[in-house]
């Protein structure tokens, strides 16, 4: 029986060990990597169109951005706008770019929603081309709001209530270990609504994305 308490008590230790090392790991990469996007720039390219209507506005954006960025956007046939059910709340999202440490998306809602932020391994910031979202940071007796133009920034680690309003389109672009924010994206398809067809278009257009950094990734390499 002492034998087994140790045995099991040393295999515990040894999966903790491992998940340490592989996030100090993860970190460290992080932290070297040269990132293909900014913060700032896709915000500032985002407000230049805030105040028009949304699917002008993303056309254009999309344009400039492949401009900007060769070979990390996707293709016109490859992008696809698909159903997001997650903490409580539903919405729309069209991927743009993806990768293991950024990603550029489109999102937002045609209808009134709200819910839970979920809590990443990542930095999120959204920048509003139209209407309104309501932010509930967790520590506070108040929420805030904000209108096209505005720019959120959602740390790692941090987590709010959230709410948009009918009508609420945004640009969106997140960085950290990406494939850690999947589980919070796609829990609610297995516990709830068992949309496994959402599920698949979500999985195939990340899988696009990095099949696309990968492409020119190799093509880089070739010069």
């Amino acid at each position: 029986m002492k034998w087994t308490k140790s045995s099991r008590a040393l295999r515990v230790a040894v999966v903790l060990a491992v998940v340490a090392v592989l996030l100090q790991g993860i970190r460290i990469w992080l932290n070297s990597k040269r990132f293909v996007f900014q913060r700032e720039e896709i915000a500032q390219l985002a407000r230049q169109y805030a105040g028009l209507d949304h699917e002008l506005a993303f056309s254009r954006l999309i344009v400039e951005l492949r401009r900007l960025h060769p070979g990390h956007i996707l293709a016109d046939e490859e992008l696809q706008w698909v159903f997001v059910n997650a903490g409580g709340w539903m919405g729309s999202m069209c991927l743009l770019h993806a990768s293991l440490s950024e990603y550029v998306l489109l999102f937002g809602t045609a209808i009134d929603t709200g819910g839970h932020s979920g809590r990443y391994w990542a930095e999120i910031s959204d920048t509003i081309i139209s209407g309104t979202f309501r932010q509930w940071r967790e520590g506070t007796t108040k929420s805030e709001v904000y209108y096209p133009g505005d720019t959120i920034v959602h740390g790692p680690g941090e987590a709010t209530a959230v709410q948009w309003g009918a009508g609420t389109w945004m640009v969106e672009y997140g960085r950290g270990f990406i494939p850690s924010t999947l589980g919070f994206a796609l829990a609610d398809t297995f516990f709830s609504t068992q949309d496994f067809l959402t599920l698949f278009y979500t999985l195939r257009a990340y899988a696009r994305a990095l099949c696309l950094e990968f492409t020119t990734y190799l093509s880089s390499q070739g010069h």
